[in-house]
């Protein structure tokens, strides 16, 4: 069970961290400029491993957003802009699920520093373009694996077509949304707060199948990084729509990972793992967590609840914002935590850091950092 972090002990360390990370996204930006990485390997992001799909080009203006926000510096603003620009093309993509991080990460974090009209319309389009992927029968998003697979990870996305269905009041937009979150909390979602991270429809009848997994231990099993997702996703859609669903979707899922992670709050890889397996920690699925978490805990209707909530987040940025998970000891490291994990049974950024664990680290240091208004 995870900690509580109830002193200023974490202040330091998130400070330190939050530093940490302007160095290494510089670095990165002025020794290989144009490049968006996805995982390191070796410490490095430079290396010829496959993608598997493209999906992570957000996440690095995103923190460059994140930077020019907490600091006011004109170099990030100008470097944000710079590596945002082109990602606008992508608002039309109907290959990826992965939309809300693509655009929440970079043109909506980019509209609230500028009230540029232009920018949230990208953001508008986006969200747009994502609910072309809804299946009528059986009611979800389907995945970029085919039109009858779902993901846990699409609940971490679905928030940007609430956006867009509240901003141009679109009804039958939100109603895409809402069957979306309603299936993912039916079909992925356990009694006991656990996920799947994938689910399999029949195209014809819409009769949903199976629970899978393409990153798990197994169909059955409950894979960290997916909880995460859900997590978030959940109170994402719960904070712009207030529906007591998809708060309680929230809260089982966040309850049963603060029951299930070791006390300094960063999971094993997948729940599941069996004994014989080398059991791997996730510092990803922590990142999100925390991230989420914070969110959470600041529109979670019961005050005592919020104070669990905020005190289990900074636990887990305590823990990563202090080696072995920060890079910061590790000579020639050019990531920001380590510890991350892409694919595991692919081989793909195993115990290395991952452009989501550094964005959703970056986002929970600035949430801990940042009075409440």
């Amino acid at each position: 069970m995870v900690e509580i972090c109830t002193s200023d002990e974490w202040r330091p360390a998130a400070e330190h961290a939050l530093e940490f990370a302007q160095g290494q996204v510089r670095n990165l930006i002025e020794h290989d400029p144009g490049f968006y990485p996805m995982y390191s390997e070796g410490g490095r992001w430079r290396h010829g491993k496959e993608a598997w799909t493209h999906w992570c080009d957000g996440f690095l203006p995103g923190m460059m957003w994140i930077f020019a926000k907490h600091t006011k510096d004109p170099y990030w603003f100008a470097a944000a802009e710079r590596y945002s620009r082109p990602l606008e093309e992508r608002k039309f993509d109907r290959d990826v699920h992965d939309l809300g991080f693509i655009f929440f990460s970079t043109y909506h974090r980019w509209h609230e520093l500028s009230g540029d009209a232009e920018l949230d319309a990208v953001v508008i389009q986006a969200g747009q373009t994502l609910a072309k992927r809804f299946q009528q029968k059986g009611e979800y998003l389907s995945s970029f694996m085919g039109p009858e697979s779902v993901f846990i990870d699409i609940m971490a996305n679905v928030g940007i077509i609430v956006y867009a269905a509240q901003k141009t009041g679109d009804e039958a937009l939100l109603d895409v949304a809402f069957k979306h979150c309603l299936t993912s909390q039916k079909r992925l979602v356990r009694g006991d707060g656990s996920t799947a991270h994938e689910g399999i429809f029949d195209l014809e009848t819409g009769e949903f199948l199976r629970q899978t997994t393409q990153q798990g231990c197994r169909g059955d099993s409950c894979w960290s990084r997916g909880l995460a997702w859900a997590i978030y996703g959940f109170t994402s859609v719960y904070e712009a729509t207030k529906d007591p669903r998809f708060f309680e979707a929230a809260r089982a899922c966040a309850n049963y990972y603060i029951v299930n992670t070791p006390a300094d709050g960063v999971p094993l890889m997948d729940y599941d793992f069996p004994p014989d397996v080398e059991q791997r920690r996730e510092s990803s699925a922590a990142a999100i967590t925390a991230a989420a978490l914070f969110r959470l805990a600041r529109v979670v209707p019961h005050p005592a609840q919020g104070a669990l909530y905020d005190g289990v987040a900074r636990r887990i940025i305590t823990t990563l914002a202090t080696p072995p998970y920060l890079a910061s000891e590790t000579p020639g490291w050019e990531g920001i935590l380590k510890e991350g994990i892409y694919h595991l049974d692919k081989g793909l950024g195993v115990g290395e850091s991952v452009m989501w664990g550094e964005y959703f680290f970056c986002e929970a240091l600035d949430r801990a950092l940042t009075p409440i208004a």
